[in-house]
C-alpha cells in the first residue's frame, strides 16, 4: 500500500502517513491513538469548565468512566445497522473495531442517555452536566475526526478546490470509491491517486469554530442546556452540509437518504425551537416577577 496523502493546492505532500504503531509484533492502530487523545482532551475541557462554573470536576472524572465506553458501543451498533451489507455474512467483524466504523451520532445518542441516567442517580442537574460534557464532546470530536485522516477514509467526493486531499487508490477502500472519483484519478510517478473532500478536515475545524463560540458564551447562558442545545443546532447546521459531500454515507434503509443528514436537519429544527420556546417562557417569568415587584 502506497502511503502518501497530498494536498497540491496547499504545497504539502506527506510521504509517510502510517495508519499503525508497532510495538514487538503487536500494532496500535493510529485510528484509536487520535481517538483516545481526543477522549482525554474531552474529559479535560469538561473539568476545567465545570472548575470555571463552580461544579465538582470529579464529577465529570466519574461520568466519563460510563459515558467513554457507552459512547463507543453507541457509536459502533450505530454505524453496523446502518451499514448491516457489511457485517451480515461475517459477524465477526462487528467487533473490529480497529479497522474504523464508529458513527459520531451514535455516540451523542448513547452519551446522551447515559449521562441522563447517571444524573439520576447522582441526583444531579442533567441539562448542566450536559453543558459542560457537551464542551468536553466537540473537543473530542476536533481531535478524533483525525483518526479518518489516518485510516483514509470518510472523505468527500471528487473536487479539485483549494483544499483538494490526494489519495492512493490502494490506500483506500473499494467500498468508498465513485465512478467520478475513479473517472479523475491521476498518476503520479506511477501512483495512481483519487482528488477528493476532506471533510474530516471540513469537520474538524468547524468543530473547532464552534467550541471556541459556546466557550465564550457560556457566561452569558440564559438557562442551563442552552449550551448543549446550541453544540447541536451549531453541530447539526455544518454535519448536515458535509455529509452531503461525503461516499460513505450511512442510508436509511429503504429510502436511501443518509441518515446522518435527515438527524442533523430534525437535531438543528427542535434545538432552534427549544431554545426559542425557552427564552420566551424566561421572558414572560421575568416580566411576571417585574410586574409583582411594582
Amino acid at each position: 500500500m502506497d502511503y502518501n496523502i497530498n494536498f497540491p493546492h496547499l504545497h504539502i505532500y506527506l510521504n509517510h502517513v502510517i495508519k499503525t504503531i508497532s510495538i514487538g509484533s503487536f500494532d496500535i492502530a493510529m485510528y484509536g491513538i487520535i481517538i483516545a487523545c481526543g477522549m482525554l482532551a474531552g474529559l479535560g475541557v469538561a473539568c476545567r469548565m465545570a472548575k470555571k462554573t463552580g461544579q465538582d470536576p470529579d464529577t465529570y472524572y466519574d461520568l466519563a468512566l460510563v459515558a467513554i465506553i457507552c459512547s463507543l458501543i453507541g457509536a459502533r451498533i450505530y454505524y453496523v445497522v446502518f451499514r448491516w451489507d457489511l457485517y451480515k455474512d461475517n459477524l465477526i467483524d462487528i467487533f473490529k473495531i480497529r479497522q474504523g466504523g464508529l458513527a459520531i451520532y451514535g455516540g451523542v445518542i448513547a452519551a446522551i442517555i447515559t449521562t441522563f441516567l447517571f444524573a439520576k442517580k447522582k441526583k444531579l442537574k442533567f441539562s448542566l452536566l450536559c453543558d459542560t460534557a457537551g464542551l468536553g464532546l466537540i473537543t473530542g470530536q476536533i481531535i478524533g475526526r483525525w483518526g479518518n485522516f489516518f485510516n483514509r477514509e470518510a472523505f468527500g467526493g471528487y473536487t479539485d478546490s483549494f483544499f483538494a486531499m490526494q489519495l492512493p487508490v490502494s490506500a483506500v477502500r473499494t467500498s468508498d470509491m465513485t465512478d467520478e472519483l475513479l473517472a479523475h484519478t491521476k498518476i503520479i510517478d506511477g501512483i495512481e491517486y483519487i482528488s477528493v473532500h476532506p471533510t474530516f478536515l471540513y469537520e474538524s475545524l468547524w468543530n473547532l469554530v464552534l467550541l471556541i463560540i459556546l466557550i465564550a458564551y457560556t457566561k452569558h447562558k440564559k438557562f442551563d442546556g442552552e449550551i448543549f442545545l446550541l453544540y447541536l443546532l451549531g453541530y447539526g447546521v455544518g454535519r448536515f452540509w458535509i455529509e452531503s459531500l461525503r461516499t460513505d454515507q450511512l442510508l436509511i434503509p429503504g429510502i436511501g437518504y443518509p441518515v446522518s443528514m435527515a438527524l442533523a436537519a430534525v437535531l438543528v429544527v427542535v434545538s432552534a425551537v427549544w431554545i426559542i420556546l425557552m427564552r420566551i417562557k424566561l421572558k414572560k417569568v421575568g416580566s411576571s416577577t417585574t410586574f409583582q415587584q411594582k
